[in-house]
């Protein structure tokens, strides 16, 4: 996946290869960032995760995050699906 920097220091992923990730087709992907329904999130490794970040993108009960190193090349990414908890238990 393509990942860069914005001039501000803002990341930009590739519409295509997002909606792939999230099983959309562009237009649903664009609805969804129309409606604020895609919530991002971006965190600086430290420690022995120096150099690192992990960004974070979610949909509904999806969840896709990806690990950039020093020069924001994906290292590593998944998806995982999040369960609903059951009437009654904590947060997980």
């Amino acid at each position: 996946m393509l990942i860069e920097r914005d001039p501000n220091g803002d990341f930009i992923l590739d519409s295509t290869e997002l909606a792939e990730r999230f099983g959309l087709s562009q237009a649903d992907l664009r609805r969804h960032m129309r409606h604020g329904s895609i919530v991002s999130s971006v965190e600086i490794g430290t420690a022995e995760h120096a150099g690192t970040k992990r960004v974070s993108l979610r949909l509904g009960n999806r969840l896709w995050r990806a690990v950039l190193n020093d020069e924001n090349e994906v290292q590593h990414e998944e998806m995982t699906i999040l369960r609903r908890n059951a009437p009654g238990q904590p947060p997980r």
